[in-house]
């Protein structure tokens, strides 16, 4: 159970998560436009009910996975993830969180899009990105299977 089960979350809606997108292509580029807005509207409703994401950990989690991998948005799915997810952290008192989710999310959400890293493996990151001052050594070495499964699909060895 997550310790912050059962108390209030503030969310934001549709509207400012386009602005949001529309804000990063604007100043990091890519396509802009919005694809299907159902696809940000959903994982933004399914949030604020608590029993299926009951914590903050399973809220953010599926709000990052699902605007990463719905792709709402015609480029900058990962991206928005990111910067949504920061937003969510912002707006529910995880401040001090929000620097390492974005530094660290950059190489997770590459993974999650790509098919590497699979959601009960973003919960475990995103938990301990809130909860612990690093990653557990057997989350470490998830991670890397993850990393090495996803460069072998580039046909990088290493």
């Amino acid at each position: 159970m997550d310790e912050h089960e059962g108390l209030r979350f503030f969310y934001f809606d549709t509207a400012h998560a386009v602005r949001v997108h529309d804000w990063i292509i604007q100043h990091s580029g890519g396509l802009s436009g919005t694809k299907d807005p159902h696809h940000i509207e959903s994982p933004l409703s399914h949030i604020q009910n608590d029993d299926y994401y009951p914590g903050v950990v399973k809220k953010l989690t599926h709000l990052v996975f699902s605007i990463n991998k719905n792709h709402a948005f015609n480029d900058g799915n990962k991206r928005s993830s990111i910067a949504l997810g920061a937003y969510f952290l912002e707006l529910n008192g995880y401040d001090y969180a929000v620097t390492r989710f974005v530094r660290e999310m950059e190489n997770i959400a590459v993974c999650v899009a790509a098919n590497a890293i699979n959601k009960d493996l973003l919960e475990a990151v995103i938990g301990s990105l809130l909860h612990e001052d690093e990653f557990p050594e057997a989350l470490k070495l998830d991670i890397i299977a993850a990393y090495t499964s996803f460069n072998r699909t580039l046909g990088i060895q290493k």
